[in-house]
């Protein structure tokens, strides 16, 4: 069995998720999303905090076949990902998302 390393969430500014408590505490986020958007499908609007205590989140899975980072469904961006408030329905979104 091999392990590969993922890129971490660098940055989370989603006041709103259950995850963000001074970064993201989920151990890996999913990036999903249809119509432009990379949306986070971790993102979980409660107000109860939820989480590892200590963690470095990562990009567990990508279903974004069209950014340029995905491969096989993996997320390859380099340096990592930023999430953040999307526009409209959109309430978290993967900023480092490219449309290739």
């Amino acid at each position: 069995m091999t392990t590969t390393e993922m890129p971490a969430v660098n940055e989370c500014t989603v006041t709103g998720c259950s995850y963000n408590h001074d970064g993201c505490h989920a151990f890996a986020i999913t990036v999903s999303g249809e119509d432009g958007a990379a949306d986070c499908a971790t993102f979980i609007p409660l107000a109860r905090k939820g989480g590892l205590p200590r963690a470095v989140a990562q990009v567990g899975a990508c279903s974004r076949s069209d950014c340029v980072h995905n491969r096989e469904l993996e997320c390859t961006a380099p340096g990592g990902v930023r999430v953040a408030p999307g526009e409209g329905g959109h309430d978290a979104n993967c900023l480092t998302y490219t449309r290739g």
